[in-house]
């Protein structure tokens, strides 16, 4: 008999805890649903700073894609209650804090891809965009976004 290991089941194995909810630092909340999907808002680090590209190795960017990936979940799993909800990971959007020159965007957003199929299996496999930027807020190294489409809610 095969058992099913949820989202949260492979977090564990992973030896993974999502941390606590980030509080927005703006006038904005941490995600939006409309009808099945969520619309997540950005999510930085608090562990990376600086450029990649001069002050950061592209192993410490995907560190830090992977680390604003969990702190993604973490307001999904909030939303929604249960990882187990995740239908599907439509789209990420990774913002790189990087140097003019600097070429591997999507070497670093691949710590945030490579733990949602981690996690999620064939749901965790998305589109994806990785762009380089200029200075993004704080100083953080990356920023990701993403749409999750996820179950109905009874009633909807």
């Amino acid at each position: 008999m095969q058992v099913i290991q949820t989202p949260e089941d492979k977090l564990e194995a992973l030896g993974i805890v999502l941390p606590e909810v980030r509080r927005a630092v703006g006038n904005y909340v941490g995600c939006v649903r409309v009808g099945n999907l969520i619309f997540t808002a950005g999510q930085g680090v608090d562990q990376y700073h600086g450029k990649l590209g001069k002050d950061l190795s592209v192993e410490d960017g995907y560190a830090a894609s992977r680390q604003s990936m969990l702190n993604l979940l973490a307001v999904v799993q909030n939303e929604v209650g249960s990882l187990n909800k995740v239908k599907r990971i439509v789209k990420l959007l990774g913002f790189v804090n990087c140097t003019e020159d600097f070429i591997d965007q999507p070497k670093v957003i691949n710590g945030a891809s490579d733990l949602l199929v981690d996690v999620f299996g064939e749901k965790g496999k998305h589109a994806r965009s990785a762009v380089g930027m200029a200075q993004l807020p704080g100083g953080t190294a990356i920023e990701i976004e993403m749409i999750v489409e996820v179950e109905e809610e009874k009633g909807d």
